[in-house]
């Protein structure tokens, strides 16, 4: 990767402490040679004066986005199809794919300046919704989901893999997750944690009407189809829980590997094993029994 020497920022203005966030980059960034550029929404509320974010993000080097998983899930839709790197910054609580917090954002920064960082590819997804004579694509960094609204029906969904029927899938939806979300929506309704680094999708029923449909993990180059068979009226498509489109009987959503993926910073030392042990208390004991006990 180049040297960073433009960075772009996007904040979630939710969060009390977004400005703070901001002002402090826009302290940083000149001591060091870096370029701001700001989201519209936090850029009116800074101390100083920065430019704009751009409306395509090949214009910039790195994008550091200031909340938590949510503003980094939006910003690596924005990005990552660019092929530029995104660093997330919590400003929340748990903040699974951020890689600093506020207090190790000025030394993170510091590093990324210097080159002293690395960077993960993480898979995407598009996500495309096929309906009558039209097509919408989406990007997605953690899934797809199908999902039924706000009326107790159960959904029915047909699902192939290629060329190859799966099955009826009915309940309350289906969740297509890359190894990024598969620690998301994808582990709250039972599936499986993929390593990152392993290329492979995951199909996850969501509260399946039979024991006999459970998560299947597939191969990245898979084409996923699934058919909306009958649903209630508000039957909903999602993309990383933030956008998406309604749904009706007889459409359809294709979901494979998208061309490009999304290059999320980190530091050297942090791994997903730590990760996990730290955010999810993955293995976590907390009294210890002394081996000779």
């Amino acid at each position: 990767m180049k040297r960073v020497k433009r960075i772009g920022v996007l904040g979630n203005p939710r969060y009390p402490n977004v400005t703070a966030a901001a002002d402090r980059l826009g302290e940083i960034a000149p001591t060091l040679g870096l370029e701001l550029f700001m989201d519209p929404e936090i850029r009116p509320k800074l101390r100083a004066a920065s430019a704009v974010l751009p409306e395509g993000a090949a214009d910039i080097d790195l994008l550091i986005t200031l909340g938590g998983d949510g503003a980094l899930l939006g910003g690596a839709r924005w990005a990552g199809p660019a092929g530029t790197p995104v660093l997330g910054v919590n400003l929340g609580r748990l903040g699974f794919l951020t890689a600093v917090t506020l207090e190790e954002m000025a030394d993170a920064v510091t590093r990324i300046a210097a080159g002293d960082f690395v960077l993960d590819s993480r898979m995407a997804l598009e996500v495309c919704l096929e309906h009558e004579d039209k097509s919408e694509p989406f990007y997605a960094l953690n899934d797809g989901v199908l999902h039924r609204g706000g009326l107790v029906r159960v959904v029915a969904l047909r699902v192939w893999v290629d060329d190859e029927e799966v099955g009826l899938y009915r309940g309350d939806g289906v969740i297509v997750a890359t190894p990024t979300g598969s620690t998301a929506y994808s582990l709250s309704s039972g599936g499986p944690i993929l390593d990152p680094r392993v290329d492979a999708m995951v199909i996850t029923p969501i509260s399946p009407h039979t024991m006999a449909v459970r998560p299947l993990v597939l191969r990245a180059s898979a084409q996923i189809t699934i058919e909306v068979v009958s649903s209630p009226e508000d039957l909903i498509l999602t993309i990383d829980g933030q956008v998406g489109s309604r749904l009706t009987q007889g459409d359809r959503v294709v979901v494979c590997r998208a061309e490009r993926p999304v290059s999320l910073v980190r530091l050297p030392g942090q791994s997903f094993f730590s990760l996990l042990r730290r955010k999810l208390k993955w293995g976590d004991v907390s009294e210890r029994v002394p081996p000779d006990s």
